[in-house]
């Protein structure tokens, strides 16, 4: 890697760390809910998708599924959501999101609408498009190696 290259790359990666830093900074000032982003990205997906096994919410959340059941215990205990048993196998759990867990869900989401707008407000429509596609691409390629063009 040439020294421009790799010079350039800290610098993103401390760009990165510090958006990161403010994201969650901001997060926990704006959280009334007492939620983490994690448990809201659980419910929001459990209530698009419907119930889900804890293997397939690990790997849409990009968590472990030890990390699945630490992030379930929360919203079981206070009622959001539900573990029940798979319709098609009765050996699997499935994790259901409950019409409780649809109200908190509803009042998160104007949190997490200014929240997104404070971070990214300030991003032309076209902006917005491009930095999906490149996070989208990091996420997808994010394995270290240098993509040839």
């Amino acid at each position: 890697m040439d020294n421009q290259r790799h010079e350039s790359l800290s610098s993103l990666f401390e760009v990165v760390s510090s958006l990161e830093r403010k994201w969650a900074n901001e997060w926990n000032q704006q959280n009334i809910l007492g939620f983490s982003k994690s448990h809201i990205l659980l419910l929001d997906l459990l209530a698009k998708e419907g119930p889900k096994r804890p293997s397939a919410i690990a790997e849409r959340l990009k968590v472990t599924t030890g990390g699945v059941t630490v992030l379930t215990s929360k919203l079981i205990n206070g009622g959001f959501i539900e573990k029940t048993q798979s319709n098609a196998d009765r050996r699997a759990s499935q994790i259901a999101i409950t019409p409780e867990g649809e109200k908190i869900l509803k009042e998160s989401r104007t949190q997490v609408s200014a929240m997104v707008n404070t971070m990214f407000g300030m991003l032309t429509n076209e902006e917005i498009k491009t930095l999906h596609t490149i996070f989208e691409k990091c996420l997808v390629t994010g394995n270290g190696q240098i993509k040839k063009d």
